[in-house]
């Protein structure tokens, strides 16, 4: 018999992670802050990552969103294949819980529902983008990860070709936070996916951004790849808030897809120091 679960109980926890994912900072991500403070050596950039700790401290004391930006919601459900759910759609479900969070914690409302003409406001928040994933067992695990249009607005996909090799790899990567400056909001986590096809590198690009920070690549020559472009990043010198400086990135994440014979896809997914997020499981 298949384990049943009410979408009320979707819709509960889709609510309480997209509250705690806009006001709690992942411990990881503080950690690794606070350290980038230690390292920095310019003045300018010292204070904006001195700010930058005290917001994640003040938000999470007192419940008030990290960013003015909440974000899109984007949900990721990694669904048991021995689940049904009863008593709602999941699309229902998870646009419920965000529209219950975005009310209750009066935090910013930030959906239109057509995106040329009209621009008119859904005023909760809805709809949410869901990655569905079917998985073996009898357990959904839920991701709410709200992403601000600052740092992904200058995220990329490029269509390289095999002889571009990780040279290409590392200079498109380069070229995409180069030119991004200071309007993705540094320093930043950097998502990367190579492989796939046009539609798939972008997904597991956003997907590498909810890697545990500092986890690398268990493959050693795409982890050595993570380390050289967060080296080559470093050395740009846009710096916390674009004042220059030492640390422009906290980390690289690279996935590694197959794919066609004759492609080489790369897409790069930045996200900015509120690197926000939180997993729940029913």
């Amino acid at each position: 018999m298949p384990r049943l679960i009410d979408s009320d109980e979707l819709s509960r926890l889709v609510r309480d992670l997209a509250l705690k994912a806009n006001f709690v900072l992942p411990r990881d991500v503080r950690d690794v802050l606070s350290s980038a403070l230690e390292l920095e050596r310019v003045e300018l950039a010292r204070s904006a990552l001195e700010d930058l700790v005290l917001n994640f401290q003040m938000a999470e004391a007192e419940k008030m969103p990290i960013c003015q930006d909440c974000g899109l919601a984007v949900v990721f459900v990694d669904w048991g294949q021995e689940v049904l759910l009863t008593g709602g759609s999941l699309q229902e479900a998870v646009d419920r819980g965000i529209r219950d969070a975005y009310l209750e914690g009066y935090l910013r409302k930030s959906v239109v529902y057509d995106p040329i003409y009209d621009r008119r406001n859904s005023f909760d928040n809805t709809p949410a983008v869901i990655h569905l994933r079917m998985v073996p067992g009898d357990r959904v695990e839920v991701t709410v990860a709200p992403k601000g249009m600052g740092s992904e607005n200058m995220s990329a996909i490029r269509m390289l070709k095999p002889a571009d090799g990780e040279e290409g790899v590392l200079r498109f990567i380069e070229e995409v936070v180069s030119s991004a400056g200071p309007n993705s909001c540094p320093p930043v986590v950097v998502g990367v996916a190579v492989g796939g096809n046009f539609e798939t590198a972008p997904l597991w690009a956003k997907r590498a951004l909810l890697r545990p920070m500092g986890q690398r690549n268990p493959d050693p020559r795409y982890a050595r790849l993570e380390e050289e472009a967060l080296r080559r990043i470093n050395r740009l010198g846009i710096g916390a808030g674009g004042y220059g400086g030492l640390v422009t990135a906290l980390d690289v994440r690279i996935e590694a897809l197959p794919t066609h014979i004759a492609g080489m896809p790369v897409a790069v997914n930045l996200c900015c120091h509120a690197l926000r997020h939180a997993k729940g499981v029913i």
